[in-house]
């Protein structure tokens, strides 16, 4: 490797390696009072996962990592919870995937639809202006940070409404990862119900991990694949969107742009779907799945940390009360309008 390669790969690694070790150190307490539950309770009421993000909102309540941390708070948040999420695909079963059913990926695009419509008319009922209320519906029904930035430059959207709405991903998303699994008993789910409910209702697709873990494997499983099929609905929501968006001037039709295939489908999915193939195809040898899992859940305990880092409850109160109205009351339709379909699909 060339001598500018090396000073380059090490420059990198010298402005991440803080941001890193405070997640690392996050985690660590949280692993460490994980095992404390276990050996004062028997078993872990909540798990290292769950924990590392309640440490990491709690910490940043009372210190903002500055400068020096926030390179490898991003990339442990953003990068390594990737690569977790491609590496969970080698760890589906797809003899979970087919006791599905062939009508739960038709079923998704409908909840999607339905979600659309149903979001984008609570907003615009509260008063949101079209845009904003588009941004709480893409928000809400496909994938929470991803489906609004590729939903803004298609709409034309304000910057104001966009940072409104994705404030509330960043909170009412990690709410949403917490508060879950309390639904189990209370809805009297099973494993593979949850599984389909915490897909159609998580925001992002690395949240699903937190979600679904302290309920089971084929939670995960199940949740993964079903969330991953709703991120696959942004495409063509996107394409929708930019065929019936009407320019009001020549900035407008500027900013009317198709955002690059690599935002609607992100690499992380392809590799996901890649190693979900390449195990249903029996590529994949016993002793690799053992190990991907193993890295696959220690990635997301240290990118649950980083993510609670980076949560500002604070950012609530500045998004405003209609807002924050319009994305419950859409949140709430759609775990609705999920559990319909789970009772009209008769998954068991």
């Amino acid at each position: 490797m060339p001598n500018h390669a090396l000073l380059s790969l090490r420059d990198t690694l010298r402005t991440l390696l803080p941001g890193i070790l405070l997640c690392s150190g996050v985690s660590g307490a949280a692993l460490a009072l994980q095992s404390l539950e276990v050996r004062v309770f028997g078993q872990a009421w909540l798990e290292a996962l769950v924990l590392a993000i309640l440490i990491g909102v709690a910490l940043r309540s009372v210190w903002a990592p500055g400068r020096r941390w926030k390179a490898g708070t991003d990339f442990s948040a953003k990068t390594l919870l990737e690569v977790a999420v491609l590496l969970l695909g080698a760890s589906i079963d797809p003899e979970t995937i087919l006791a599905a059913g062939p009508g739960l990926v038709a079923g998704i695009a409908g909840v999607v639809a339905l979600a659309l419509a149903v979001s984008y008319g609570i907003g615009r009922l509260l008063g949101l202006p079209p845009r904003m209320a588009v941004l709480v519906a893409c928000g809400n029904s496909i994938c929470g940070n991803s489906a609004i930035a590729a939903t803004a430059p298609v709409i034309g959207a304000h910057g104001d409404d966009v940072a409104a709405a994705i404030a509330f991903t960043a909170v009412l998303g990690v709410l949403v990862v917490l508060g879950l699994p309390l639904l189990v008993p209370l809805l009297g789910l099973t494993p593979m119900q949850y599984g389909v409910f915490a897909g159609l209702t998580v925001y992002a697709v690395p949240q699903i991990l937190a979600a679904t873990a302290p309920v089971g494997a084929l939670s995960v499983q199940v949740g993964t694949l079903v969330k991953l099929l709703r991120v696959l609905m942004l495409g063509p929501v996107v394409v929708a969107l930019a065929l019936m968006a009407k320019p009001e001037g020549a900035e407008q039709e500027h900013t009317k742009t198709r955002p690059p295939l690599r935002r609607l489908v992100p690499w992380f999915i392809l590799g996901f779907l890649t190693l979900a193939g390449l195990r249903a195809a029996g590529l994949i040898p016993e002793a690799a799945l053992a190990t991907s899992q193993t890295a696959a859940g220690v990635l997301t305990v240290l990118s649950m940390a980083a993510l609670g880092l980076g949560v500002d409850v604070r950012m609530l109160s500045r998004a405003g009360l209609r807002v924050t109205a319009a994305v419950v009351l859409s949140l709430a339709a759609l775990g609705a309008i999920g559990l319909g379909l789970i009772r009209l699909l008769g998954i068991m």
